[in-house]
């Protein structure tokens, strides 16, 4: 009797941790996505001020980007691309879009992929 009662407080601990860490998890997760934090804010003014101006706003296209046939970041096309590949195409550039990797940081660039990625939801 004193090895089942020792079994059930291990089942009843290793219960209430689980609950414990799934709680903790579920906090953690809920309070990241309703505060992206600072990286958001500083991705969208790089965006504004190094992209928007082709890509437009919205990553759709503004008047200047569409008469160059810049693509739309909202696309499918876009949006299944590698974020090592989009990237590499900030970095590099790509026809006739510039150069970033002189004038970005690394992190800059990484920022702006997730805000590329982001956009696909403003379609």
């Amino acid at each position: 009797m004193t090895q089942d009662k020792a079994e059930h407080h291990v089942m009843f601990a290793s219960t209430i941790l689980l609950v414990l860490f799934v709680g903790l998890t579920l906090f953690v997760v809920s309070i990241v996505r309703a505060n992206p934090g600072p990286d958001s804010a500083a991705s969208s003014a790089t965006f504004r001020t190094k992209c928007a101006m082709c890509h437009g706003q919205d990553g759709g296209g503004s008047e200047v980007g569409k008469s160059m046939n810049v693509p739309d970041l909202r696309s499918q096309a876009v949006q299944k691309l590698p974020d090592a590949e989009l990237a590499q195409i900030i970095s590099n550039g790509k026809g006739g879009m510039p150069s970033f990797k002189n004038s970005l940081r690394e992190d800059q660039i990484h920022s702006l992929v997730a805000h590329i990625r982001s956009l696909h939801q403003k379609k």
